[in-house]
């Protein structure tokens, strides 16, 4: 498992989505097209980039369940192609599977199945299988965020949201099924903002964890140590600090979502306060697919990453 004291230089990497059935209602195709895939990755690896992680979702139709792909999902063959390109370019690949509550249209009927010993099943085929197609990758991406923030949006036509222990029991099965191969799990840190104390508590330091905070601006980063405030009053980026606090390795995800200026910015905080052993690298995204009317917002978000690479290695 990759851990603080092998990871030199820093990861760099680069949340890639041929889905959009993370986010919204069940996609009808695959939101990947060829050409922006080779030209993003082909970019990643010339600004120096040397991790692609990949959100897999519904964009593969996987041996062990292949009823909820895509209808032009990619086969586990082709799968295989694109990651051997990536590493013949320089790049890690690492998987994503997002197995928050909010998140889990990808999974079709089974993302109705929250909980229940039938998604148990499938969560961990679907991880035996994806470790094997990526030949035991370094890290594995859980997802697990916002499952706190979204289950009383409107915009959803079916939320499902775990509490208490519950949420825990699930949780750390899908850490445990990932650990089980030897390969070191990955969550997105948002239940840090709700659970504050319980989640030090009872989080393993051994999981990999993202904090975001994808503001230009980083409100308060000189006057102190308020506890974190609500999401919506945009404090997350303190959670940076109590992560640090309670010896968590971390990769800061920035985001040019609102503001090209926040991978910058991002940077900048994080290799202040976070202690160098634990800082492993960061992660930059765009939230948005592969198709040619993102082009340019996927390689702009490249040439940001690619100027916090150089500044970070001199």
């Amino acid at each position: 498992m990759m851990t603080g004291a092998e990871v030199e230089p820093l990861l760099w990497g680069m949340l890639l989505h041929p889905s959009s059935s993370w986010i919204e209602r069940k996609a009808a195709r695959l939101a990947c097209d060829d050409a922006v895939w080779e030209t993003t990755t082909q970019a990643m690896a010339d600004a120096g980039f040397t991790t692609a992680v990949i959100s897999l979702c519904d964009s593969v139709r996987f041996d062990s369940h292949p009823d909820f792909a895509l209808p032009d999902a990619w086969s586990p063959g082709r799968l295989r192609e694109e990651l051997t390109r990536l590493r013949s370019l320089g790049l890690t690949p690492v998987p994503k599977l997002n197995f928050s509550s909010v998140h889990s249209f990808w999974l079709g009927d089974y993302g109705r199945m929250i909980s229940s010993s039938v998604y148990y099943e499938v969560a961990a085929d679907l991880i035996a299988e994806v470790v094997e197609l990526f030949e035991q990758p370094p890290l594995f991406h859980l997802g697990l965020d916002e499952e706190s923030i979204y289950t009383g949006d409107p915009l959803y036509e079916y939320v499902v949201g775990r509490r208490r222990d519950l949420w825990w029991h699930d949780a750390l099965y899908l850490i445990d099924q990932v650990a089980s191969h030897g390969v070191r799990p990955w969550v997105w840190a948002d239940e840090a903002w709700s659970k504050v104390g319980d989640y030090y508590d009872r989080m393993p330091t051994s999981v990999l964890q993202s904090n975001w905070f994808y503001h230009p601006d980083f409100p308060g980063r000189e006057t102190g140590r308020p506890r974190p405030l609500d999401w919506q009053q945009r404090e997350t980026h303190l959670a940076y600090l109590d992560l640090d606090d309670h010896g968590f390795d971390q990769v800061p995800c920035a985001s040019t979502w609102i503001d090209p200026a926040n991978i910058a910015n991002t940077v900048d905080y994080c290799t202040e306060r976070i202690a160098p052993d634990r800082l492993l690298g960061f992660l930059v995204t765009t939230w948005k697919t592969l198709v040619p009317e993102h082009l340019d917002a996927q390689l702009a978000a490249v040439a940001a990453g690619s100027a916090a690479i150089h500044r970070t290695r001199g």
